[in-house]
Formats: C-alpha cells, structure tokens, sequence
C-alpha cells in the first residue's frame, strides 16, 4: 500500500509573483532577443533569424508564435504564397524596452566584455531608477513599498 501525501496547495491557490507572471510570457533566453530585434519596428522571418545567430529556424517559428499568443507581438501577412509575414511589437511588446535596457545594464556591469549605456553628453555610465510620476521624484529601495495596491 503505498503511503499518501498532503498535498501542497500553497502553490496552486495563490496569485503568481510579478516576476513569474512575466517570466511565464517572455521567460526564456530567445524572445527576450526577439522582443529586443524588434525594437526599431517590424522584422521580417529572415530578418529574425539574420539578428540572432544561432536560433534554429523551428526554434525562431516557436518562440515567435508564443509571443504572438502572449500579447507581445503580432504578425501581418505580406505575401500570399506562400504566406510570409512580417513580425511587430504591440504595446506590451514595446513596454518591454525599460526592461530589458536594465537586464542589459545588469549584464553589462558584470562582465569585461560589454560597454554599459553610457550618458551621451559627459560619457558617465547610465544607473536605472524607480520614479514615481504623481510625485516627481527618484524613488530609492529603501522607500519602495514591496506590497501591491490593488
């Protein structure tokens, strides 16, 4: 007879973690490089795959049709046979752009290799900050309420 076991359901009735939520949308090493190649506006297939050396066509076509799913882009046919289409970001693709600038500012302060954004005018390394808009002001950690108002 085998034995059985409480089961958790800490995880299953909660609310996911602002973190989770947008790791479950864009959670993976490639279409945070897609979402990042297309930026400067819309991107043809062969475009993509020109971008980021190394993605697998059928890799490309996967994470390009989860994104679409997700909200983060949406494609538009531009030839007929066979169908071919161009590939850009909607609103919450573009939105994107703050963060990746700072996961982009992480990797770039952790490694020899990479140049930080740096300010055009003096040349001093660009720091992200919290800024809250009704106030007008830069807001350090320290004062960063943790809990979400709903």
């Amino acid at each position: 007879m085998t034995e059985s076991r409480p089961t958790d359901t800490t995880t299953t009735d909660r609310r996911p973690l602002p973190l989770e939520a947008a790791l479950e949308r864009v959670g993976d090493r490639w279409s945070l490089l897609l979402v990042e190649a297309m930026l400067d506006g819309p991107r043809r297939f062969g475009d993509l795959g020109d971008a980021l050396p190394g993605i697998a066509p059928n890799i490309l076509t996967d994470r390009l049709r989860r994104l679409e799913r997700a909200g983060i882009l949406r494609s538009t046919p531009y030839q007929e046979r066979p169908t071919r289409f161009a590939y850009e970001l909607t609103a919450d693709g573009r939105a994107l752009a703050s963060a990746l600038r700072l996961l982009a500012d992480w990797g770039a302060r952790r490694s020899n290799d990479v140049e930080p954004l740096r300010h055009a005018v003096c040349g001093t390394a660009l720091e992200a900050r919290f800024f809250c808009p009704t106030c007008s002001a830069v807001v350090d950690a320290a004062d960063a309420n943790e809990e979400r108002i709903l």
